[in-house]
């Protein structure tokens, strides 16, 4: 009783100390007081581990001959039929075939695992497929004679688009020069030249036509009195000298959506 009395007591105390040491835990500002904290947390556990250790329980030890052999019984083992075990030291009984069976069957409910399947139409066969002969067909040379036919035909169609555009451009020129040379006092606007008051696309591709004439230097624009550009002819050699100095022209962007153009 004296020893129980002072378990109790131990356990009284230790409980205080732990419940003080939970709220002194919950203000740690510096590391002085966390190693103090970490060194009671030591004592605390070997005061447990001691109080542990003075308990006696009433249980039982597990007896793990008695085990084997209210597992044997349990299996149905039969003691008057002895095999040939006796000859090699061993003493035992008569297991029935499905023994191990009947044991699987019951610790199986304790177990929680996915239950196992099988096949319907039998096992599954992991060989790999057998490879096909690849049969060459004589179409192939047809379709190599088109695809080297295509560039040919592309071309074609590039040269055509390229020769299009220079007859353009040198119809552009050509009546800017006439127009020019009939009444050359009188500057051509810009706008008047490519603005199509019927086409807006048109208009694009006639400003398109006309910069590569700027570009080459067979025409320059300049900028009247109410700074709005014109367009001229150069004169011959003109713009071939001004392509020999440095800055003579300068490129530049020109901005036109569908609504100005109208």
């Amino acid at each position: 009783e004296n020893r129980e009395d002072m378990l109790s007591s131990k356990s009284n105390r230790l409980t205080e100390a732990l419940e003080e040491a939970n709220k002194l835990f919950s203000g740690v500002s510096c590391a002085r007081e966390a190693a103090l904290d970490a060194q009671f947390l030591v004592l605390a556990s070997n005061l447990g581990k001691e109080k542990a250790n003075e308990l006696h329980s009433e249980m039982t030890a597990f007896d793990s001959l008695a085990f084997a052999e209210d597992l044997l019984t349990f299996m149905g083992i039969n003691r008057i039929e002895e095999n040939d075990s006796d000859s090699e030291g061993i003493s035992g009984g008569y297991l029935p075939s499905n023994a191990w069976h009947k044991l699987g069957e019951e610790t199986e409910k304790y177990f929680r695992r996915a239950p196992s399947f099988h096949y319907m139409l039998g096992s599954f066969k992991s060989d790999p497929p057998v490879p096909r002969q690849r049969i060459e067909r004589q179409k192939k040379a047809a379709g190599r004679e088109e695809k080297r036919a295509m560039p040919a035909q592309l071309k074609k169609m590039e040269e055509s688009h390229q020769e299009a555009t220079e007859k353009e451009v040198e119809r552009i020129l050509g009546l800017l020069q006439t127009h020019f040379k009939n009444d050359p006092d009188t500057p051509i606007s810009f706008f008047d030249l490519v603005i199509d008051p019927n086409s807006f696309a048109r208009t694009v591709e006639n400003i398109f036509h006309v910069s590569f004439i700027i570009r080459d230097g067979f025409a320059r624009l300049k900028l009247d009195d109410d700074k709005l550009p014109i367009i001229e002819p150069s004169k011959d050699n003109e713009g071939r000298e001004d392509d020999r100095t440095a800055g003579a022209r300068n490129q530049v962007v020109i901005s036109l959506n569908h609504q100005e153009w109208k």
